[in-house]
C-alpha cells in the first residue's frame, strides 16, 4: 500500500496540532496504548480467540458460509471477502439489511454465522428467525455475541448452536480484527494472524508519519470548516472497505455537535454527477482517493487508471485537499495494515476532538424508539 498526502497545509494552526496528536500517541504509548485502550489487543498478533481450529475444521466443511448482521459486526468481514476474493474458494453470502422482498439462493451445504454484539439487534434477529424459518439449521449454525442474557443468546441455545464469545471490551465497528470478522476469515482460508501487525506498524516511521500527518491535517481542516470527507473509490474490491470507513467515521466522531460526514462516491461513474460539484462547488469537503494498482492489464483498468490519475493532477492544481491510497498487495497484511490505520486515526482525532469514540448514544435512542413502537 502507497499513501500520500496532499491537504496543502503549511499554517500555525496545522503545526500546533501536529505537536498535539505527537504528544497524545507518546503519552498512549509511554502507557501502552493497548492498556488504554482494550479493544487494541485485537490488532495483536498474540491475541488469543474465543473458537479454536476445531471449530474452524467443523464449520470449514460447507462449501457456503451465511453470514447475518448489521454495520460493524459484518461491514469489516465484507471488506475482507470484497478485496481478497480472489483468495477465497468458498461462497459467502451476506445479509446486512431489512428486505421485504428476501429471497435466498440454493443454500445446500451452507452454515450461518450470526454476529451481534448485544445480541438483541433488531434487523439481525429478524432476519435470523426468516431463516430458522425455512431451513433446519441444526448443526449448520454459529452465533458470536456477549455472553450475556440476550434474544440471540436464546435462541442459539435452543437450536444448540455453537457460540463464540464476543468481548465485552471490543464494539462492533472496531471489531474486524476479533472473532467477528476473524472467524469467517478462518472459513475462507485466510492467514488470519497476517491481517495484525499493531506492534511491527507503531514501530514503522513512515507510517507513524502517514498516521500523524493525517490526524493533524484532518482536524485542522475540520476547524477550518471543512467537515466532510468523500472517498473517491476507483476499484470495485475496495467498495465494502469505503462502506466500513464511513461508519467508523460517522458513527464515532458524530457527538456533541461535532464530527466528520463520511460520503463515498463510485467513480468513475460519479465523474459525471458529482466531480462538477466536488471541484467547482463549495469548499467544504476533503477527499481520499482509493485505487488498486499491478494484476490487471485491461483496457478498461488503464482507462480508470488515467482517470484517477487525471483527477488528482486537477486536485493538485485547484489545490483541493486530498490523499491517497494505492493497494499494490492482494494480501492480508495489506488490508490489516489500512484497517488499522483507519482505527488509530479514528481514535486520535477523537481525542483531539475531546469525544468518546466508542459509544453511539443518539442512534440508542432510535432502537429505544423502535422498541416502544413495535410493543
Amino acid at each position: 500500500m502507497i499513501s500520500k498526502n496532499n491537504f496543502f497545509l503549511n499554517s500555525k494552526k496545522f503545526y500546533n496540532n501536529l505537536k498535539k496528536v505527537k504528544k497524545i500517541l507518546s503519552s498512549l504509548e509511554k502507557g501502552s496504548i493497548i492498556s488504554k485502550f482494550p479493544l487494541l489487543q485485537s490488532y495483536e498478533k498474540k491475541y488469543i480467540f474465543n473458537f479454536n481450529a476445531n471449530t474452524v475444521k467443523k464449520f470449514s466443511k460447507f462449501k457456503k458460509v451465511v453470514i447475518i448482521g448489521m454495520g460493524g459486526s459484518i461491514l469489516g468481514t465484507k471488506s475482507i471477502y470484497s478485496f481478497l476474493k480472489k483468495k477465497i474458494k468458498k461462497e459467502i453470502i451476506f445479509f446486512d439489511n431489512l428486505d421485504l422482498n428476501l429471497k435466498h439462493k440454493n443454500l445446500k451445504n451452507s452454515c450461518f454465522v450470526v454476529v451481534s454484539k448485544s445480541g438483541n439487534t433488531l434487523e439481525t434477529l429478524t432476519n435470523l428467525k426468516y431463516f430458522l424459518s425455512k431451513f433446519l439449521l441444526k448443526n449448520k449454525l454459529v452465533v458470536i455475541t456477549e455472553l450475556k442474557d440476550s434474544k440471540l443468546l436464546n435462541i442459539a441455545n435452543k437450536f444448540n448452536a455453537e457460540i463464540i464469545e464476543h468481548n465485552e471490551f471490543i464494539s462492533g465497528r472496531y471489531s474486524v480484527l476479533s472473532e467477528s470478522g476473524m472467524f469467517p476469515a478462518a472459513l475462507m482460508n485466510l492467514n488470519i494472524k497476517n491481517f495484525k501487525n499493531l506492534k511491527e506498524l507503531l514501530k514503522n516511521k513512515k507510517f507513524i508519519s502517514s498516521l500523524l500527518n493525517s490526524v493533524a491535517s484532518i482536524h485542522t481542516l475540520n476547524q477550518s470548516g471543512i467537515k466532510n470527507s468523500v472517498i473517491l473509490n476507483y476499484d470495485s474490491k475496495l467498495n465494502d472497505l469505503s462502506l466500513w470507513h464511513q461508519q467508523l467515521v460517522g458513527e464515532s466522531l458524530g457527538k456533541k455537535g461535532k464530527g466528520i460526514t463520511p460520503l463515498v462516491s463510485t467513480c468513475p461513474k460519479d465523474h459525471h454527477s458529482l466531480l462538477q460539484l466536488y471541484l467547482d462547488g463549495p469548499k467544504d469537503k476533503f477527499f481520499t482517493f482509493f485505487s488498486v494498482s499491478g494484476e490487471n492489464k485491461s483496457v478498461a483498468n488503464s482507462v480508470i487508471n488515467a482517470q484517477c490519475e487525471a483527477t488528482k493532477n486537477i486536485f493538485k492544481k485547484k489545490k483541493i485537499p486530498f490523499r491517497s491510497f494505492v493497494f499494490k498487495s492482494n494480501d492480508e497484511k495489506e488490508l490489516g495494515s489500512i484497517f488499522t490505520l483507519f482505527v488509530l486515526e479514528t481514535i486520535l482525532l477523537a481525542h483531539l476532538m475531546k469525544i468518546n469514540p466508542f459509544d453511539q448514544p443518539a442512534v440508542e435512542q432510535i432502537k429505544r424508539e423502535t422498541e416502544k413502537i413495535l410493543t
